[in-house]
């Protein structure tokens, strides 16, 4: 649905569904009953706030893409078609040989490139009305956190955290981090910026959470200002899951107060909370950041829905 006589108005959302289940294969079977209050609650919200294109967070993956097909199926079902939908192999839970996380131990959530008890656990997914340019996606899912110019990498005792090999071989996004063009009938193409970051807790004082977390934010800085090659023409829209307030909680909030700054961006919902943490109150860790050539012509962080998500869906509605 567009904006009365703008028919050239497209609306963004950004989702943390938190619909990951405990193994593989079980968030298909709740989709398909079609009897889980969780997945029933998550539609509902997706057909409330009526984006055009709405990236979801915390949605099991499978290489078959079923549990997403389902989702989109269910949405089809209650009048909310999104046609053309992107996944992407992510990090979530993909095992490595080392102990990534220090325990002393290998083989479990915390030794995966990003956590997770199963290969795709609480990844990340892309809904869209419009076609989706996928020969054309950057998809930055790969890329070792060294890498990363000027990363924040751990240490322990003046030496690399939890060991010099585990440290080369981690990636640096905890989900994934993607440029993905939609192609809009009339205005184009428009890129889509999407990630996950992991949040900046759970770990000891070498930080290492609270630094990849600040990492995989400050990636889309660079991104922006080219060190990665050309950024990308047209209109572009940062969107997802930080798991970073720039002025409140233990992350490094420097890295999203930068984004949030950049000349190529503007802020539509200035410090509006997406979260309500018992451990921090009030948070803002949902952003959709679209570039500086949009007239923003709505925004909302919808209220949270208790049954679907401790987080609030976010939207922001625009026209060139």
């Amino acid at each position: 649905m567009t904006a009365p006589g703008r028919a050239d108005t497209l609306r963004f959302a950004t989702f943390n569904t938190e619909l990951s289940r405990k193994g593989p294969g079980l968030l298909l079977r709740d989709i398909l009953a079609a009897k889980d209050a969780q997945v029933n609650a998550v539609l509902a919200q997706i057909i409330a706030a009526d984006a055009d294109v709405i990236a979801l967070q915390g949605i099991d993956y499978d290489l078959e893409n079923l549990t997403l097909a389902a989702l989109s199926d269910a949405l089809k079902a209650k009048g909310a078609a999104y046609p053309y939908v992107f996944a992407a192999p992510p990090n979530a839970g993909r095992q490595t040989a080392f102990d990534m996380d220090g325990d002393g131990k290998t083989g479990g959530a915390g030794d995966a490139q990003g956590y997770g008890r199963f290969f795709g656990q609480g990844s990340m997914a892309l809904l869209s009305r419009f076609p989706v340019a996928t020969q054309d996606v950057q998809d930055f899912t790969q890329m070792l956190w060294q890498d990363m110019p000027g990363a924040l990498l751990p240490e322990k005792d003046g030496l690399p955290f939890p060991s010099a090999p585990a440290l080369a071989a981690q990636r640096l996004f905890s989900h994934g981090g993607w440029a993905v063009p939609v192609d809009h009938p009339t205005l184009g193409r428009v890129t889509v910026l999407t990630y996950h970051a992991t949040p900046p807790v759970f770990d000891g004082p070498e930080d290492r959470n609270g630094k990849r977390n600040h990492d995989e934010t400050a990636f889309w800085t660079h991104y922006l200002n080219g060190a990665f090659g050309a950024v990308p023409a047209g209109r572009l829209v940062l969107l997802g899951d930080a798991n970073l307030d720039p002025d409140r909680g233990d992350g490094l909030g420097a890295a999203m107060a930068d984004l949030l700054r950049h000349p190529m961006l503007q802020d539509p919902l200035p410090d509006q909370p997406t979260v309500n943490w018992p451990q921090t109150g009030p948070m803002r860790v949902d952003y959709v950041l679209p570039s500086a050539d949009w007239t923003v012509i709505d925004a909302q962080v919808m209220p949270q829905a208790p049954l679907a998500s401790r987080h609030s869906l976010v939207w922001v509605a625009l026209t060139p």
